[in-house]
């Protein structure tokens, strides 16, 4: 009867974090270094020009005492959100100046990053300030026409995110060792 206990317990424990059995946990710290070296690798030193959109620091501040679901999902999110930005569907938006192969694989990156979080997480509506601060980021590129120092100040912005969303990452990687160590003190 314990043995079935046990296995319930572990399988409910198991069920109820899924982001923390998550296999593209291993795997995001290469991809996000290499991402964040594509970025600064697209065009030439970065712009000091201010954005017209508030960077969302609150937002990450929130995530970070979040669910671990939450916040992979909050990552998948900005990472797709992120690649919405570099392709433009908008016809009236010339691309980057900068649209290389590395930009390419700057895309390819960001989609294997998001294709790797789908099975992470439940499938629930985008977190609205989120949506609202990349729609003005879009915006912002729609009214120069794509002109080289918006494209700029989008890839300042996408570093920024970037970094942001290591160190929400690195707060998951603490919950999953936190976890593991609480497990194997029992």
């Amino acid at each position: 009867m314990l043995t079935w206990t046990l296995v319930l317990f572990f399988f409910c424990s198991a069920a109820a974090t899924p982001g923390l059995r998550c296999d593209w946990l291993e795997h995001y710290g290469h991809y996000s270094n290499w991402t964040l070296v594509l970025v600064e690798q697209l065009g030439g030193p970065m712009t000091e020009q201010e954005s017209p959109v508030s960077f969302p620091y609150r937002l990450y501040e929130q995530m970070r005492s979040a669910k671990v679901d939450d916040r992979l999902l909050f990552i998948r999110d900005s990472l797709d959100l992120i690649s919405g930005l570099f392709e433009p569907a908008d016809p009236s938006v010339s691309l980057p100046p900068w649209q290389t192969d590395r930009s390419q694989d700057f895309l390819l990156l960001l989609h294997r990053q998001t294709d790797g979080l789908k099975p992470c997480v439940a499938e629930r509506k985008r977190e609205r300030r989120l949506r609202r601060y990349y729609r003005k980021l879009r915006k912002t590129l729609q009214k120069t026409g794509g002109a080289a120092a918006s494209w700029e100040l989008i890839r300042r912005e996408t570093k920024s995110h970037l970094l942001q969303l290591d160190l929400l990452f690195a707060s998951i990687r603490g919950s999953a060792a936190a976890s593991r160590g609480r497990s194997a003190a029992r």
